[in-house]
């Protein structure tokens, strides 16, 4: 098939420019869900997206939804690359004899992509949760901030489970202070903080999404050595986008839990994947590992959607044929 020969750089070319685009689009969605996903029974301070929207709106401007975005525009180019290439890598790596991959195969596959592109994913989530959940805790009344601030403060003293960042009383930190401040204390672990239950969230879904996506984008294919229209692999990416991205919500709230360092004062905290997932069945009940799950498949349709379009049209071949010949 034709897009076995693009060359690698093409591919992460392509990654990193449907990455950017697919981010700009929808990370107003992706704040509300990472705030939807957070807040406990004890402090609500959002009803639904469109609320946690128009309350960030108000409280912290127009850009306020974009907090946190610098993070995802500066690493979604390397993550998406990363993800769309080791895909196509190890389906040609498994398809050498010539035959048309299985379902194994392509579930196989999508695992390599899935567990490749952790090693860019954890300590991008990891920031920019911190960065957009910072404005839940500046939604909340002066009173609730106050008790919030002083039961963050018993626990640092206290040596809690739950560890605070060693950020100054700013309600607004930068990624930069989050980094150094985390390296500062635990290491690179620290940004690596919830591998395991990104793994859990990615590697599923990856299992569940390039299958699905390559078979969907198949139907719409004319003949067997056409590429199918850019509207078919972009419809075929957004079905199987949301539909990955809502099976795996379960793993993507306890995920987010474990990767948010502040906490209210009413709010568990957490010592791993499966005291947080116990924590939220006792005391949230089954759906809350739902909360967010509109959010998120709002989130992955189009930047998946549009993540194939971008693939699929060859943006970088055309941008690497006129770079060869200044001349065309």
């Amino acid at each position: 098939m034709a897009d076995k020969q693009i060359s690698l750089p093409a591919k992460l070319i392509n990654g990193g420019i449907a990455g950017l685009i697919g981010v700009t689009c929808v990370f107003p969605i992706d704040l509300a869900k990472t705030r939807l996903q957070n807040q406990q029974n004890g402090q609500r301070v959002y009803t639904s997206m469109s609320d946690c929207l128009i309350k960030t709106v108000r409280s912290e401007g127009y850009f306020g939804m974009y907090r946190g975005a610098a993070v995802n525009l500066t690493l979604v180019t390397p993550e998406k690359a990363i993800k769309l290439a080791a895909n196509d890598f190890f389906r040609h790596q498994l398809s050498k004899d010539g035959q048309k991959l299985t379902l194994l195969k392509e579930m196989l596959a999508g695992c390599g992509a899935g567990t490749c592109q952790v090693i860019v994913t954890t300590p991008m989530e990891m920031l920019k949760i911190q960065l957009q959940d910072a404005g839940r805790i500046a939604s909340l009344s002066p009173a609730a901030q106050r008790k919030i601030l002083a039961a963050q403060g018993q626990l640092s003293a206290q040596g809690g489970a739950q560890p605070s960042v060693e950020a100054p009383a700013a309600p607004r930190p930068t990624a930069t202070q989050l980094t150094r401040d985390l390296l500062r204390s635990r290491g690179i672990a620290g940004l690596y903080k919830g591998l395991g239950a990104t793994l859990l969230r990615d590697v599923p879904f990856s299992v569940v999404y390039f299958p699905l996506f390559a078979n969907l984008n198949q139907l719409g294919r004319p003949a067997s050595e056409e590429k199918s229209p850019f509207y078919v692999s972009f419809l075929a990416g957004c079905v199987a986008g949301s539909a990955a991205a809502v099976a795996v919500n379960p793993c993507d709230v306890v995920k987010t839990r474990l990767q948010s360092l502040q906490r209210g004062v009413n709010e568990d905290t957490y010592s791993g994947i499966l005291d947080c997932a116990r924590k939220i069945l006792r005391h949230e009940g089954p759906s809350a590992f739902l909360k967010g799950a509109y959010c998120r498949a709002l989130v992955i349709a189009p930047l998946f959607g549009i993540a194939q379009v971008v693939y699929f049209l060859g943006i970088a071949e055309s941008l690497l044929g006129l770079l060869q010949d200044p001349q065309a």
